[in-house]
């Protein structure tokens, strides 16, 4: 008798194991997830998870002040203060965000919106004989203006106003561009070295879609597992000469050389750069970045909505998100970096974990503020191989599309009137931004620019990025030819 209970026990909870197993693995199947917006999962777990989110957003945000600091004539010292400063404000702006803003599991980073409004600056500045240090003062001061105008359209409303107006119809064709859009970073980048990106694509689905389904380590962590194996044969090709530094995949440590332990000194954390400065050419340029950026994350809400298993979002919830974003926009300003939006990739990796949790994303935030503030790290980070970067966009970016396929299932797709508005505004969000990017458009620009200066930066900045382009025409269309709101998917 008195063994029998304890055996009991041990059956039951065996049991138990297997039916949560089991049920885990039926919700997975459903398109569940295993933590929720409100969940909490254990720190060791949640710290893995978080680095996960960490690791995944090196690669964008450590690639644009790695592209504009060389062209703005930076040292190897001032490009990891950049680089600091860019984790520094990602971590603030993201921590922000997940628990004041839309507070969703969304990372916060350099936008790729802006770059064409960034480049326009630093080349006028070094035009006229400005250094790097005013360069980036321009585009600080160019960020706080632009910044207090999204805090404004946020806040005030405005903005959840618009989501009435805006039908499934729209949002799907604009999310799909998110990832289509990003075309141009996948194979490109993974075709510097196709043997490792190959590596990291088949790590990640292997680890993702076939061992994940027995075994929840691959289940939680397929990207961090896939980076760091990637990560090691790099290492030991560099450091066993069978690659030079001319090679795609070698593990270059000059950032890391170059950077400084801790950033204790005021002077490298605010205002890094000097006070900012304004001028009015360079403030609509970057105005053109923050409307294309608002789009954008007004997509990537609802796709990591849906990621995350969240209910129905609110118009209250997308204005603080917009609200938020122009709040850490202001604060990167402030700390040295540039302005940053929702990541698409960071939500691609929601989906395919099928980790939800703000939690996590929170824990991530201040990893990204540690990191911002030990430029050790930061450094260290930035040297992950371009191949293995390219390798995780493939597989992410692809996921991201197929997410505003299921949110446009939502309209009424026997209706020809919503297949026409979605099909024609997703061909011109691709078709759009290749014309500008040609002769003809640049051409058009150019014409423009002889009567108004700012008005070109605006019609390029919008005419170059897909999402813009698709919500303009996909908006006008939808609430212009007749249909009901439940066939427009409203109701």
């Amino acid at each position: 008798m008195t063994n029998s209970q304890p055996d009991n026990q041990n059956e039951d909870a065996t049991t138990d194991s297997q039916l949560s197993q089991v049920s885990e693995n039926e919700a997975l199947d459903k398109g569940g997830v295993l933590y929720g917006l409100d969940d909490k999962p254990p720190m060791p777990r949640a710290i893995a998870l978080a680095c996960q989110h960490v690791l995944m957003m090196f690669g964008s945000t450590v690639a644009v002040p790695l592209l504009l600091g060389p062209s703005m004539g930076m040292d190897n010292n001032q490009i990891a203060i950049l680089i600091s400063s860019v984790m520094l404000c990602s971590g603030v702006a993201t921590f922000i965000q997940a628990t004041f803003g839309s507070r969703l599991p969304i990372v916060q980073g350099v936008s790729f919106s802006f770059l064409a409004a960034f480049a326009f600056i630093i080349a006028t500045v070094q035009a006229q004989g400005g250094t790097p240090a005013e360069s980036m003062q321009y585009i600080a001061g160019s960020i706080l203006v632009g910044a207090v105008i999204e805090m404004t359209i946020g806040f005030s409303g405005l903005f959840g106003m618009i989501r009435r107006v805006l039908s499934p119809v729209v949002v799907g064709p604009v999310i799909m561009l998110i990832g289509l859009a990003l075309y141009q970073f996948g194979a490109p980048m993974a075709g510097l070295s196709w043997p490792i990106s190959i590596l990291t694509m088949t790590l990640v689905v292997v680890f993702s879609y076939v061992l994940a389904r027995n075994r929840k380590i691959f289940r939680m962590f397929p990207i961090l597992l896939a980076i760091l194996i990637s990560v090691g044969v790099c290492a030991v090709l560099t450091f066993s000469g069978l690659i030079d530094s001319t090679h795609s995949a070698y593990l270059n440590t000059q950032h890391v050389n170059a950077a400084s332990w801790l950033r204790v000194n005021p002077a490298e954390v605010f205002l890094p750069w000097g006070v900012p400065k304004f001028q009015l050419g360079f403030v609509l340029a970057v105005l053109a970045g923050f409307l294309a950026s608002m789009i954008e994350s007004f997509g990537d809400y609802h796709a990591c909505n849906r990621m995350a298993g969240g209910k129905e979002l609110t118009s209250e919830q997308l204005s603080r998100g917009i609200g938020c974003e122009g709040v850490g926009c202001a604060i990167t300003g402030l700390l040295g970096g540039f302005s940053s939006t929702s990541y698409s990739e960071n939500i691609g990796l929601v989906g395919i974990t099928k980790v939800g949790s703000r939690y996590v994303v929170q824990i991530a935030a201040v990893i990204l503020i540690v990191i911002g503030l030990i430029g050790k790290f930061g450094a260290i980070a930035a040297a992950m191989p371009k191949p293995i970067v390219g390798g995780l966009y493939c597989v992410m970016f692809g996921l991201i599309s197929a997410v505003g396929i299921k949110e446009l299932t939502k309209a009424d797709l026997d209706l020809d009137r919503n297949l026409f508005v979605a099909g024609f505004s997703l061909f011109m969000g691709l078709s759009v931004p290749f014309y500008f990017g040609s002769d003809a458009g640049i051409a058009l620009l150019e014409q423009i620019g002889a009567y108004s200066t700012g008005l070109k930066d605006v019609v390029g900045a919008i005419g170059n990025t897909g999402m813009a382009v698709a919500a303009i025409i996909g908006l006008t269309l939808d609430n212009t030819l007749p249909a009901t709101r439940e066939q427009r998917g409203l109701s």
